[in-house]
């Protein structure tokens, strides 16, 4: 891919998220041309500039750089695994913003190379109704020539860009990373929903208090996440042993109120077996140590 005709994108893939990206795309004055695999998608976009190609064929062709948002990777595969297609990718910049595991990027890297294609991997960690904003965040992996290449279309679907440089399975890894934190803390707060309705009180109140804990939490797993890097687990912060009583607590108390137990069940485990494994005078991030063991 060149700079030559870098006003024209093709997005395929027209769900929430493909929609948005497109719409964000013509909003800036790009030419952009669409392709879903059922038909009929492309009909809001039209009236807003949009070209709808006919086949995949043509969308293809339409621009040197590619925005595929489809369901998963098998999606991807059966979309641009043909014959006809690998041939008109020689020289595009393929921008797969789906989500795929880290595996599934190693291979995508590879079949786009050997099409003659550049191929950058990135994860959108936000819902369709976030994108365009400053702080939209979206991670990025692969070739940093096309990175910087693709980089003022990247900025209009978001402002907090994180290239994570060329390895192309980081931007996967991160973003499991990240949904590995997201859906822990939410279970957790569903949990501690359930808690709460079994003292009657509000689950709105709630959700304003874990609202405004949040920021602080974020700071203290960031620190616990260097503690980690270091690989140095002197008590800082929280010892672990707190965390092992803390989450007994929580285990007896869903017993007491006859809610489910699966979590706190979960978490107290967890702890004790990290206590058991000598780690109860260490910084609560020694929990890695167990984590690492099969």
């Amino acid at each position: 891919m060149t700079t030559e005709n870098n006003n024209k994108v093709t997005v395929i893939g027209l769900g929430s998220m493909g929609t948005t990206l497109a719409r964000l795309l013509l909003n800036k004055g790009y030419q952009v041309t669409v392709w879903n695999r059922s038909s009929g998608r492309a009909k809001d976009l039209i009236p807003e500039g949009a070209i709808e190609a006919k086949d995949i064929s043509t969308a293809i062709a339409a621009s040197p750089l590619i925005v595929i948002c489809v369901y998963n990777y098998e999606a991807t595969r059966q979309i641009l695994d043909n014959s006809e297609v690998g041939t008109l990718l020689s020289g595009k910049l393929l921008l797969q913003l789906s989500t795929i595991s880290p595996r599934e990027a190693v291979e995508s890297e590879i079949w786009a190379k050997g099409h003659g294609a550049i191929y950058l991997n990135g994860g959108i960690q936000a819902a369709p109704t976030q994108m365009g904003k400053a702080d939209t965040p979206i991670l990025i992996s692969g070739n940093q020539e096309a990175y910087h290449l693709a980089e003022p279309v990247l900025n209009v679907f978001g402002g907090a860009i994180s290239y994570l440089g060329e390895k192309i399975a980081a931007s996967p890894t991160v973003d499991l990373a990240t949904l590995s934190y997201i859906y822990g803390a939410s279970i957790g707060f569903f949990h501690g929903a359930r808690i709460i309705e079994s003292q009657g009180l509000s689950v709105a109140d709630y959700g304003d208090i874990v609202a405004g804990i949040s920021p602080s939490f974020g700071a203290f797993l960031k620190h616990e996440g260097n503690m980690i890097h270091t690989d140095n687990y002197a008590i800082t912060e929280s010892p672990l042993r707190i965390s092992v009583e803390a989450t007994a607590r929580l285990e007896q108390t869903a017993l007491e109120a006859g809610i489910n137990t699966e979590f706190p069940a979960f978490a107290a485990g967890l702890f004790k077996k990290a206590h058991l494994s000598g780690y109860g005078d260490q910084e609560v991030a020694a929990m890695i140590k167990v984590l690492r063991t099969q």
